[in-house]
């Protein structure tokens, strides 16, 4: 183990936010010694109620989750939020657009806000989402906030990271019809319309509140609230937190939050494993190689890959098997 581990897993613990700062740094580099830190903290990781902030772009998230945060400190909650943001073209770091507008926040001890860059990241969040969470769960925040890029119809690697996914839309963008025409309706358990205060935003609530019950009536699900709020004047958010703190209550009732936790517990899992396999066996091996090798003698994409899958199931049955024969309950 390296020296400095145990310190670092010791001022996490501890509270100590330069600690902090530094485990969601391994996490987004991907740096080699963060197992082991994740490791030596999880039995601290479960306690934070994990909440995902996704919508299309200029539908006003970011004013919106300062000012959640401002409600959530009244209420003497301590608050992390992940802000992530476009990645720079030039240094592959996020441009910070969001914490900006949550500046008036980073003055409050309760409060942590990380800017996180998306690198290329198609579905909202960057890729090292779920491990920063981890770690501000174990550094003890009652709440997590992760705000998405503001990608619009991609936006569903939320699922996999928040126990309680708010969509948020604003009336006068067409944001009602995409979200029902994208499926953002199917990640939702809180929708918001942001900007109340525009034309059009009654309409836009009758219509949501018809698709949801069309969507849930009589299944047994949770049929998600839709509440309005002008997050820009500081009104309906009490409303919001509410509907936000129902859905978690519901959650627990019904035993599924620890079930949503193990689906993201594997999601986790899967993604790890594809980016360790994409480095050691196509990087590491040389596998790139082979299958331009391949190309060039006239296969097909499709056929190289089916090519290089087969030899890679052929060459694990008799470990595979072991470890199916070992892991039987």
């Amino acid at each position: 183990m390296n020296s400095q581990q145990p310190s670092l897993a010791q001022g996490l613990l501890a509270g100590q936010r330069g600690a902090l700062a530094r485990a969601i740094t391994w996490a987004e580099n991907a740096d080699r010694r963060f197992p082991q830190l994740l490791e030596d903290v999880y039995a601290a990781v479960g306690r934070s109620h994990r909440l995902g902030v996704t919508g299309p772009p200029g539908a006003g998230k970011s004013t919106l989750v300062n000012q959640l945060a401002r409600h959530l400190r009244e209420l003497e909650r301590t608050v992390g939020i992940l802000a992530v943001d476009p990645s720079s073209p030039f240094t592959g770091g996020a441009l910070l657009g969001d914490r900006i507008r949550m500046e008036e926040r980073t003055l409050d001890p309760g409060v942590f806000i990380r800017s996180m860059a998306s690198r290329g990241s198609r579905g909202g969040l960057a890729r090292a989402t779920v491990d920063a969470f981890d770690v501000m769960d174990a550094f003890g925040f009652d709440q997590l906030i992760v705000e998405t890029v503001g990608v619009g119809q991609a936006e569903y690697d939320v699922v996999g990271a928040a126990d309680t996914v708010l969509v948020v839309l604003c009336p006068g963008a067409g944001d009602g019809v995409q979200a029902m025409k994208s499926g953002l309706l199917e990640v939702a358990d809180v929708l918001c319309i942001n900007k109340a205060d525009l034309p059009g935003a009654d309409r836009m609530v009758a219509d949501l509140e018809e698709a949801v019950h069309i969507r849930t009536a009589g299944k047994g699900l949770w049929m998600p609230p839709v509440v309005s709020v002008s997050a820009g004047t500081d009104q309906g958010l009490d409303g919001l937190l509410e509907a936000i703190q129902s859905h978690r209550a519901w959650l627990e009732a019904e035993g599924r939050l620890q079930l949503s936790r193990q689906e993201q517990r594997l999601d986790q899992v899967q993604r790890v494993l594809r980016e360790g396999f994409d480095h050691a066996i196509w990087e590491g091996r040389g596998l790139e190689g082979y299958a331009r090798a391949m190309i060039k003698a006239s296969r097909t994409p499709h056929g190289a890959a089916e090519r290089i899958l087969e030899q890679l199931k052929a060459a694990l049955p008799s470990e595979w098997a072991q470890v199916q024969e070992e892991t039987q309950p």
